[in-house]
């Protein structure tokens, strides 16, 4: 959202649910199982039946609450009073976007200039001590054998942004989204070891041999995942 929008939306939030009284309004129409009407609600927040319906018309030029066409009970003689229920708009303010796609991408050339040739392997070393963090939110899995341990170490990637999961093999970690998006794809000689590098951490600290090995193979098509092999004989 541009910041231009966000302090319109900021603006129109402020003038139609600023006030406390009608934004209480708009909850009990919004929560209520049926219409209500001006009556009703100057009954519930005390307040003139006329400043109720001022609160209600405003509400509806806001597009956050309409005329209900449901029929309803008055209990009176006369004309049906107006009755009103929320519409589908949606209260949502989404602040400006955190370019961390542009961080990651600025921070791997940072890399790559200080330590062109040792970059990969201190990326990897990096995410070995980042894995070793993650291992502790997750626990040790009750059996620490291969099936279990990608269960484990797919589902604390997935908690940090990848949508991996285990191969049927219990061999491969199969990754189809990578959270640090066009950075691994501009630069996977750094990105890819950083990767290799959590799930190798992780595999040390649940139960698995510290030995065992990962070996990430980037995916050269957007559409097919990247493989991540673990080595069963260690």
């Amino acid at each position: 959202m541009r910041s231009t929008d966000f302090e319109h939306t900021l603006g129109d939030l402020a003038t139609s649910l600023g006030d406390p009284t009608r934004r209480g309004i708009f909850v009990s129409v919004r929560e209520s199982a049926d219409p209500l009407s001006a009556g009703h609600i100057s009954k519930s927040f005390d307040i003139h039946p006329n400043v109720a319906r001022h609160h209600l018309d405003h509400l509806v030029e806001s597009g956050y609450l309409r005329v209900s066409r449901r029929a309803v009970p008055s209990g009176t003689a006369g004309r049906p009073a107006k009755h009103y229920e929320a519409t589908n708009k949606e209260i949502l303010v989404s602040y400006p976007a955190r370019r961390y796609d542009l961080l990651a991408e600025l921070l791997v050339r940072v890399v790559e200039r200080i330590a062109p040739d040792d970059g990969p392997a201190i990326a990897e070393e990096i995410g070995r001590e980042y894995g070793r963090t993650l291992a502790a939110e997750i626990g040790t899995p009750a059996e620490p054998e291969s099936a279990a341990a990608l269960s484990s170490v797919a589902r604390a990637m997935m908690g940090v942004g990848f949508e991996m999961a285990p191969d049927e093999g219990d061999r491969f970690l199969l990754t189809s989204h990578c959270p640090f998006g066009t950075a691994a794809t501009n630069h996977p000689e750094v990105v890819c070891r950083l990767d290799q590098g959590i799930v190798r951490g992780l595999l040390s600290e649940i139960g698995t041999d510290e030995s065992r090995s990962a070996t990430v193979t980037p995916h050269a098509d957007p559409e097919v995942a990247c493989i991540t092999e673990v080595d069963p004989s260690t």
